[in-house]
């Protein structure tokens, strides 16, 4: 079930009305088969890969607490690694690696008689997989207590408005919450519809009227410009960010209507002026979890400065790899680490110089979209003729098509970006979603609701990062 869908609108009622109606005693149990129905619309038979994996890490978050012996302890930590990383690895990388070895064994006229698999990558398998992982890791730790109730732990894998995108939760955040007893809250409930708000018009009145302008040209760059490969990149750009932090919006607004405080997921990423401060805002979920299961115990930074670029290199390459099964993501995930390793050397080397803010936010972020090419071309061959269409400056008109489309579009970046600079002003707010004065802030509701019905496009289909 997509959030940009009335299915999903009536849903979303339903269940809101249904859970406050409820005793507290019922809730989980409530959610939890409610998250399941919101999974299975997808494709039923999934659940049953979901379901497995669940018993597997709640018995190994039981063994792992249950003995202190350090050898059995690593032994349950990495059986349950190995499941969670084995399911991901058949859906979503057993056919890329395949033919990767096809590939390789043809140079040598070699025939690769391993068949392909014909399946489909279950939705959201690489975010419940990493939330699921961060809970037996936690527990190894010792900084988490297994959770002894089943269909808590299963509500903490299944909670409906992160199942498939995310934000991926820390099990210290939430599955506390998802015993503790919600009463009805007026201002919960309205903070969490302006998100929700917010997070459908970026992602319907904005995202998905880029995609139209982006898709024809990304579907065929041999028939475009320069200027229109740069107008269509700098669309993706802004794209892809209103369509996964709408997604995050409208996950945690839902989630708070219901009581439950998610982690925020970004946080204005483009008023970075560089790649390390991207990243701090950018997905933070997926980043932090990164950071903390695999950057530090690599050694992170308290080892030379090699071994740490070494390291922060590797763990944008394993990145670029989550992300999907194809070599354009491990570039992008490669650019990404190249963009910090030179960061590191550009401080050390030249410590002295210190460009304004303005010219490092503008080299910031066109790095920042020139490693989005690769994210967004479905091979490297269409990455490789678009950037070739801009670095050669291949000449010929810009790409207009609906002209109306075209100008909408420009209009609500500035309108974004200005929204954007005033939220990184005002503290992480926007000042007319929260203002004080009821005209204000009701015309704010007015407009963002008045401009979804009247421009926005619902024919969009889901979320970009539901591919992951």
């Amino acid at each position: 079930m997509i959030f940009n869908s009335v299915h999903f609108i009536l849903f979303f009622i339903v269940t809101t009305i249904l859970y406050y109606a409820l005793p507290h005693r019922y809730r989980w149990a409530f959610l939890l088969a409610i998250s399941c129905y919101f999974y299975m619309v997808f494709k039923p038979i999934y659940i049953l890969i979901l379901a497995g994996t669940i018993v597997v890490d709640y018995f190994a978050g039981l063994f792992l607490e249950s003995t202190t012996n350090p050898k059995r302890k690593k032994i349950f930590l990495i059986a349950s690694i190995i499941a969670n990383v084995g399911v991901l690895a058949v859906f979503k990388y057993y056919n890329f690696i395949n033919d990767n070895l096809t590939e390789l064994l043809g140079v040598f006229h070699i025939k690769n008689e391993i068949p392909m698999l014909r399946i489909l990558l279950p939705i959201g398998l690489s975010f419940h997989t990493f939330q699921a992982m961060s809970y037996t890791i936690e527990v190894y730790r010792g900084k988490q207590q297994a959770e002894k109730h089943f269909g808590i732990y299963a509500l903490y894998v299944m909670y409906y408005p992160q199942l498939v995108a995310g934000p991926i939760e820390r099990p210290q955040n939430i599955l506390h919450q998802l015993k503790e007893k919600v009463v009805f809250n007026y201002d919960h409930i309205v903070s969490g519809l302006k998100f929700i708000l917010w997070g459908m018009f970026v992602k319907v009145v904005i995202a998905d009227r880029l995609s139209i302008y982006v898709d024809i040209v990304y579907n065929s760059p041999e028939h475009h410009s320069a200027i229109s490969s740069l107008v269509a990149t700098l669309f993706f750009t802004f794209q892809i960010y209103c369509d996964f932090s709408g997604y995050s919006s409208i996950a945690i607004g839902c989630a708070k209507v219901l009581g439950i405080d998610l982690m925020t997921n970004f946080r204005r990423p483009y008023m970075s002026t560089s790649i390390r401060e991207f990243w701090t805002r950018w997905h933070i979920s997926l980043s932090t979890w990164f950071r903390d299961y695999l950057y530090i115990p690599l050694g992170g930074n308290r080892v030379s400065v090699y071994r740490n670029m070494f390291n922060l290199f590797f763990v944008f390459l394993v990145s670029g790899l989550w992300h999907g099964a194809n070599w354009t993501f491990i570039i992008w995930g490669a650019l990404h680490g190249f963009y910090l390793m030179f960061e590191i050397m550009f401080d050390r080397l030249l410590p002295s110089v210190k460009l304004p803010r303005s010219i490092r936010w503008m080299l910031n972020f066109v790095l920042v979209a020139i490693a989005w090419v690769f994210f967004r071309a479905s091979n490297f061959q269409t990455a490789k003729q678009i950037l070739k269409n801009i670095y050669t400056f291949k000449p010929g008109p810009l790409y207009i098509g609906n002209a109306s489309y075209l100008v909408y579009s420009f209009l609500l970046i500035l309108f974004l970006f200005a929204a954007e600079y005033n939220a990184e002003k005002l503290n992480n707010r926007y000042a007319w979603l929260y203002s004080e004065r009821k005209v204000l802030r009701w015309s704010a509701y007015l407009f963002l609701i008045l401009t979804l019905l009247s421009i926005g496009v619902f024919n969009g289909g889901q979320f970009i990062y539901f591919q992951f």
